[in-house]
Formats: C-alpha cells, sequence, structure tokens
C-alpha cells in the first residue's frame, strides 16, 4: 500500500499538522486491556546524550588549537567519503549555547563530551593554551547553568599531530604525555565535572588507526608493533588514572567508555551462555580484561606467542588502577556459541542477509544490551555502568512537511533499551545511558553521509531539527520507561 494512503487509513497525515501533534498518536500508550509490561527505569537512572569534540566542534583553527591526526588524516586525498574534513563538522565550538538550550528542553539530564588534547596543549605537552581551557570552563558552566550534570571524556581520537611524529601510542612518551594532559585538565575541570573517562573505545582508534589504516592515522603495523602498542594504550589509560585522581578538586569518579566486544550466546541456553562468559573475557583480553584483572589472559599470550608484548608487573599494576564506573558503547552483538577448543567458545559470523541499519557493520542485535553490562558485572564485579554510547545510522531525510521520520532509529532505540531494562530489572548496576548521538555530525572516515544523530543538522546552514527519535527519547526521559 502506497505509505500516504497507508498513513491516511490509520488517521495520520503528512502534510498538515506539527510534529508535536503527530506524535502522542504515534507513541500512545497501548489501551489498558492491551497495554504491555511495564519497562519503567529505576527513580534516579541518568539519561543523556553524547558527542566528540572533532565530530561536532569546528572551528579547528580557532582559539589557539593545534593539529590532531584527524586533521592531517582527513586532508589527505581518498581517506574519507567525498573528503570529507571536521573544519567546520556541527559549529558546536560557537552553537554550544543553542544546543545545551536544546537539550534542556528534550529534558537531557546529562551530556557526555570530550575535550579536544591539541586545544588544551597544541604541542602535546608544554605550556597549556588558556583559550582552549576558557572553552570548556564556559561549556561546562552552561551545562549546570541549564541543570545537565556534565561527564568528560579526556581522549576521543583527536591526538596532537606532533605526537604522532613521535611515534604516537607506540611510543611510552606518548602515554606520560598523555597522563600529563589528563591530570591538567581533571584539575580546572573537577571543581565543578564530577565524571571523568579517560579514553573512548580503545579498540577503535587503535586497531583501526594503527592495524587497519582506515582512520586516523592510517597506518598499517604488523602484529607484533600492534600488540605493544595496544598495551601502551591500556598503560596510558592506567596513568591516566592516577593522574586524574591526584590532581582532582575534591572527589570525583574516574572511569572509561570501551567499546567491549559483547559476547551474546546465539541461543540461550546454559552451554551457550558458558561460551559467552568465556567469550567476553577473551574477547576483550587486551583492553577491559587486563584492565579489571591486571594481567593478560594465557590463551591471549598463547595465541600471540613470540609477538606477545613487553610489560612489567609495575606495569600491570597501574593498569589495574581501581576505578570507579564502567561506561560500555554498544552497538551491536558478537554472538558465540560453545565449542570444543581451548578457548571453549567461537564466533557465529552473521550472514549476509543479516539486519543492519545503514552503516553496513551496525548489525542489529539488541539483546547485546543485556549480556553486555550483565556479562561485564557478572565477571568482574563492576558496581557501577553506564550505556555510553549507544545508537545507530539512518538515512534521514526531511519529509514534504519539514520533519524527519526515522522509524528505523525508533525501532532500534526501542528495542535496545527494552534490552538494557530487562538487565536492570535483573539487578546489573546500570545507572545511566548516554544515546549515540545528539547530533548528525562529523562520522569520521564515512564524512557526513553517515547520519547518527537524534537532531537533524542542515551541514550548509547549521539548522537544527529534532527527528522522530528526539522526540521518542524526550518520551522515555519524561516517563522514566520504554513504550
Amino acid at each position: 500500500m502506497d505509505r500516504r494512503k497507508f498513513l491516511q487509513t490509520t488517521g495520520l497525515t503528512l502534510g498538515a499538522g506539527s510534529l508535536s501533534s503527530l506524535v502522542p498518536s504515534v507513541l500512545r500508550a497501548e489501551p489498558e486491556s492491551v497495554a504491555h509490561s511495564a519497562t519503567k527505569f529505576p527513580t534516579g537512572f541518568l539519561w543523556g546524550s553524547a558527542t566528540a569534540s572533532y565530530q561536532v566542534e569546528g572551528a579547528v583553527h580557532e582559539g589557539g588549537r593545534g593539529v590532531s591526526i584527524w586533521d592531517t588524516f582527513s586532508h589527505t586525498p581518498g581517506k574519507t567519503a567525498n573528503g570529507d574534513t571536521g573544519d567546520v563538522a556541527d559549529d558546536f565550538y560557537h552553537r554550544y549555547p543553542q544546543d545545551i538550550a536544546m537539550m534542556k528542553r528534550m529534558g537531557l539530564q546529562t551530556f557526555r563530551f570530550s575535550v579536544a588534547w591539541p586545544r588544551i596543549f597544541p604541542n602535546g605537552t608544554g605550556k597549556p593554551n588558556q583559550q582552549g581551557v576558557d572553552f570548556y570552563n564556559k561549556l561546562v558552566d552552561t551545562l549546570l547553568a541549564a541543570g545537565i550534570q556534565p561527564y568528560c571524556t579526556l581522549f576521543h581520537w583527536d591526538l596532537p599531530q606532533v605526537l604522532q611524529d613521535k611515534g604516537g601510542w607506540e611510543s611510552r612518551e606518548v602515554a606520560h604525555a598523555f597522563a600529563d594532559y589528563s591530570g591538567y585538565t581533571a584539575g580546572f575541570l573537577s571543581d565543578r565535572v564530577k565524571n571523568f573517562m579517560t579514553m573512548n573505545e580503545m579498540r577503535s582508534f587503535a586497531m583501526i588507526g594503527y592495524r587497519d589504516g582506515r582512520h586516523a592515522p592510517g597506518l598499517q603495523i604488523g602484529r607484533k608493533r600492534m600488540a605493544q602498542l595496544n598495551h601502551n594504550v591500556v598503560y596510558a589509560h592506567g596513568l591516566s588514572v592516577g593522574a586524574i585522581r591526584a590532581h582532582a578538586k575534591g572527589p570525583v569518579k574516574v572511569g572509561l567508555a570501551d567499546n567491549l566486544e559483547a559476547a551474546t550466546p546465539c541461543i540461550e541456553i546454559p552451554e551457550h551462555i558458558e561460551a559467552a562468559r568465556k567469550g567476553m573475557r577473551e574477547l576483550n583480553a587486551m583492553y577491559q580484561t587486563v584492565i579489571q584483572e591486571g594481567r593478560y589472559t594465557d590463551h591471549y599470550l598463547k595465541t600471540l606467542g613470540p609477538d606477545a608484548p613487553h610489560f612489567t608487573q609495575e606495569e600491570l599494576d597501574i593498569i589495574k588502577s581501581p576505578l570507579d564506573f564502567v561506561g560500555i558503547n554498544c552497538y551491536t552483538a558478537h554472538y558465540v556459541r560453545a565449542a570444543d577448543n581451548d578457548a571453549g567458545f567461537v564466533s557465529v559470523p552473521n550472514p549476509s542477509s543479516y539486519p543492519h541499519m545503514y552503516s553496513p557493520w551496525l548489525t542489529v542485535g539488541p539483546e547485546a544490551l543485556y549480556w553486555g553490562p550483565k556479562l561485564s558485572h557478572e565477571l568482574w564485579g563492576i558496581k557501577e555502568i553506564y550505556i555510553t554510547e549507544n545508537g545507530c545510522s539512518s538515512a534521514d531525510k526531511i519529509a514534504e512537511d519539514g520533519h524527519i521520520y526515522d522509524t528505523d532509529r525508533v525501532m532500534y532505540l526501542r528495542n535496545y533499551l527494552t534490552q538494557l531494562h530487562r538487565a536492570v530489572a535483573e539487578g546489573v548496576p546500570v545507572k545511566g545511558y548516554f544515546c549515540w548521538s545528539l547530533l548528525d555530525n562529523y562520522e569520521w572516515a564515512d564524512g557526513y553521509d553517515k547520519r547518527f544523530g537524534i537532531v537533524y543538522v542542515d551541514f550548509a546552514t547549521q539548522k537544527r531539527t529534532p527527528k522522530l527519535s528526539a522526540h521518542f527519547y524526550e518520551s522515555v526521559i519524561a516517563s522514566n520507561e520504554v513504550k
């Protein structure tokens, strides 16, 4: 049936009325006689959204900012879709007051932002840039004035280029520079910011940037160098934890945002659930597992053989620095099944027909938002968990009436949040959820083609338009329940 005719037969129209008049009929609770089971979250559960500095700020040549590896990479021909760069992005550097006002109207309680290292230390180390300090001070003050709690990520991939020239994350010198930067930044923000994350998605910036070459800095190093780089990254994280605590003005909570492989049983029966438990530990051996346990698994080291990283017990102790919370970035499920092998599991690949969102990599596996937090809590005893990213890309188009009906994103969010509620209802200590992302933004090597925001951005005019998913999320926040 033609979509317009379908909408007319159901009492909806595309050409008349505002989105506010449409949304209640789309999101209206079912009659009591057929109402679904409650999916209400605990009182005090925090609802927020997330962004990252290079993806939204723009103003790359303003305010004393130095050059990052993403400036270099995105300006290298052939590296990004359409040659897109983050030079302007969402112009959040200038437009953050209006964007924060929009967050307040939506009811957001928290906002996760990242600090651009090159804005604080244009040369990676040395003398801090006061204009960069002033920008983030004003951003935090504006958030607090709007009643929105700031959650700060210290590294979301925009490494100063001058440090990459010294070896990047292959260099222990850079690990110590990161600790110095983290301590300094926490020092001036921690009188108001009480939650810090050291890094975002170690696996992504390390593997995709240094092994696959598809992200900045665009290298393809071998397995031995890669294993050592991974060790340097978790070592830098541990150093950063100590630096934040040493320089914080008063009590703060320290964690990280990790896109762990969410090992998910292909069928929820005991042998596959146990396989997922083993898979969660081994698939995350070089990141979350060593951070939580202070040791590399025997299977991981055996698999690497002579390519295993060199490390000391002192380094492992630093890597294991206690965390107050763990952030989980979760988009897809990593399905596993039981197997009679050394690991006790094998991965189950998705067939080519498997459903995915607009980004081909973003396969739909809502149960990952149950198993990821659940197994993290069970394996490592984590007492405070946040979903620091969850969301999806969509081929968003502006309809004739000026609205964006991203029903696919609403479907995605509803299903994932329902699985998250399942975990919370069973006592998994998830304390909050950050939707990725507030705004359509610069999606790294995919440029501006893949839109992840619940707010549509016209990149030519910078006009913001909340999508259907924004109204759905607003209703979730208002009711503290998924409907």
